[in-house]
């Protein structure tokens, strides 16, 4: 028997806890807890038993499928949690994430996306599996989604003749990688989102161009071959990331001038030439135009032993007159008898006037790599910081360090931080 003191304890308590918190507390607890287990809460007290009915954010992924062989075959338990959902969700659905990439089939969604399309979902992003033989043709129902504002896809096709597709009057960002579609379908889309801000692709090889016309985007990321792309109508842009995938051939039919003119507000430039190539032969000095708003230049995959991206790198970095922070990711090997160097009197025509900073990333210590730093500290005078990021222990990094320091420097504030 409970002793009276224990009793008087238990008679003290609240009855019911849980239920009574108030909607918005248990709408914040439901929203930080898996799919799976914010079902589970309708166990937990009266009030909470149709809670989470009201959800208007949800996330599907491999959590839902426990063992291998529910990934193997997760057509039946994807259909009992779709329709469980589908059965009892009152109320909008303004953001879902489908994410089954490892599932070795793709179960289907076509009846659950016109179920989000009535939903007023705003924030859709479905990761399906990797299939390389055959992808998930997306379903038309996707573009009657009219409030859509984030679009995310990947591993899909999308088939559908551009009448099919009306656009998305709302849609700010739009993601799609490794997404097989056609050049035309692809332009069109993108015509049809006139408020469109943030633009990703990572797409296979298309044989026609793709032309960009978006008068309110603003940053734009492309994996795949620069050729096939036109930026037509685009004067916000401000930011563009490039991993270029050009075959030789397909760099001699990009006119690189073209890509860029129509980029009269571009400030932030990444680019990558570890897969293909920017310009069909030896790179110029400098571009035939300048684009003066560009402050921010990344390089990435920079093998300067190689005569060709070397040239690119430099010639990049000749071409706006207004940077001012540089980021050089080199890839390099130690010296092997190389015959050529940056020799200093090369840039006599060149003044870094608004470069402020300067990083180096996977720094070996080789010849061209302390005369392209030699040739920075002294045709910058305004320089502030030069950033060094070994990418490996030097065994002579003491010494390398004493050269550094002894380099010539256009600016009396410039500091010289090697991260060792």
């Amino acid at each position: 028997m409970m002793p009276p003191k224990g009793r008087e304890h238990c008679q003290g308590l609240p009855p019911d806890i849980l239920s009574d918190l108030h909607d918005n507390v248990i709408d914040v607890i439901l929203m930080c807890l898996p799919c799976k287990d914010a079902v589970r809460t309708s166990v937990l007290s009266r009030k909470w038993k149709y809670h989470w009915c009201r959800l208007a954010k949800w996330k599907f992924d491999e959590s839902l499928w426990s063992t291998q062989k529910d990934k193997l075959y997760p057509t039946v338990k994807f259909r009992k949690t779709v329709y469980q959902l589908l059965t009892h969700h009152e109320g909008p659905i303004t953001k879902f994430k489908l994410d089954i990439t490892y599932l070795k089939e793709c179960p289907k969604i076509d009846n659950f996306l016109y179920f989000l399309s009535r939903k007023d979902i705003q924030h859709l992003v479905l990761h399906l599996p990797q299939k390389k033989d055959e992808l998930y043709k997306l379903p038309s129902s996707i573009f009657i989604c009219s409030q859509l504002r984030h679009l995310n896809i990947h591993y899909c096709s999308i088939h559908h003749h551009p009448s099919a597709c009306e656009g998305f009057d709302s849609l700010v960002r739009l993601e799609l990688c490794r997404v097989m579609i056609s050049s035309e379908l692809l332009g069109h889309l993108i015509s049809h989102c006139p408020l469109l801000e943030k633009l990703v692709l990572k797409i296979a090889k298309t044989l026609n161009v793709t032309e960009i016309n978006a008068p309110m985007l603003r940053s734009f990321e492309f994996t795949g071959s620069v050729s096939s792309i036109r930026l037509k109508n685009v004067p916000l842009l401000a930011k563009v990331s490039l991993i270029c995938e050009n075959s030789s051939m397909e760099a001699e039919k990009f006119d690189y001038a073209k890509f860029f003119q129509s980029c009269s507000a571009l400030e932030h430039l990444f680019l990558n030439f570890r897969y293909g190539q920017f310009f069909a032969d030896e790179a110029p000095t400098r571009l035939p135009f300048y684009l003066n708003r560009v402050k921010h230049l990344h390089l990435s995959h920079v093998e300067l032993k190689e005569s060709y991206t070397r040239s690119c790198a430099l010639c990049l970095i000749r071409s706006f007159p207004h940077l001012e922070y540089l980021k050089i990711e080199v890839y390099n090997e130690a010296d092997s008898g190389i015959q050529e160097s940056l020799e200093l009197e090369r840039f006599s025509d060149v003044t870094f006037n608004h470069l402020r900073e300067v990083e180096i990333i996977s720094f070996r210590g080789t010849t061209l790599e302390m005369q392209l730093i030699k040739i920075l500290l002294a045709k910058s005078p305004v320089l502030v910081k030069m950033y060094i990021d070994p990418a490996i222990l030097i065994d002579t990094g003491s010494e390398i360090l004493a050269e550094l320091v002894s380099f010539q420097r256009a600016s009396p504030e410039a500091e010289i931080d090697v991260e060792y």
